[in-house]
């Protein structure tokens, strides 16, 4: 397994991970908005503003997108969004990360690799602590975090989404 950044090359397997999620009504949690984009490449040039912090977009943070790549066939079985930094809306309710595993994918492990292997980028980052959060009631997630680390902090309800949203904090450095 492997997290890449996305890249052109993957066109085809991000249409079919779309496609999975919209088939299956479920969100796509820590795809930075792939759901309104029919096109791969826009979607590549949409994530990719976000990179730099000179030109990302008003409202957004920094933030790095990776796929969770299958190294035997190359198939996405998850997506995981790197926020550098919080803005009010994430401090509250996104964090740092968010992610997904494909439908066809779960009860596999992926989600408690793909985490762990995004923690090491922000521990290069020299951050000391992350910020994630999941909608409560949301099992498989809870426990991919509490796996990584993760310590309860609170529940605040996110009024757009009308959910209850868990907050956890995972610590980096000792």
């Amino acid at each position: 397994m492997k997290l890449i950044e996305p890249t052109t090359e993957y066109s085809r397997q991000i249409r079919a991970y779309r496609k999975e999620f919209l088939d299956s009504g479920d969100s796509m949690d820590g795809t930075s908005s792939l759901r309104r984009f029919e096109n791969p490449e826009d979607w590549i040039e949409y994530i990719n503003a976000h990179k730099n912090p000179a030109e990302v977009p008003n409202g957004r943070v920094p933030a790095a997108q990776f796929l969770y790549v299958r190294n035997e066939d190359h198939k996405i079985v998850g997506m995981i969004d790197l926020r550098y930094c919080l803005n009010e809306y994430l401090e509250k309710y996104g964090g740092h990360i968010g992610y997904s595993v494909a439908p066809s994918e779960r009860r596999k492990g992926y989600a408690t690799q793909m985490l762990h292997m995004a923690l090491s980028k922000f521990k290069e980052m020299n951050m000391d602590k992350v910020l994630v959060t999941c909608i409560k009631g949301n099992e498989g997630s809870m426990k991919t975090i509490l796996k990584n680390g993760g310590i309860y902090e609170s529940t605040v309800y996110e009024p757009d989404e009308g959910a209850e949203i868990e907050r956890y904090w995972i610590q980096l450095s000792l």
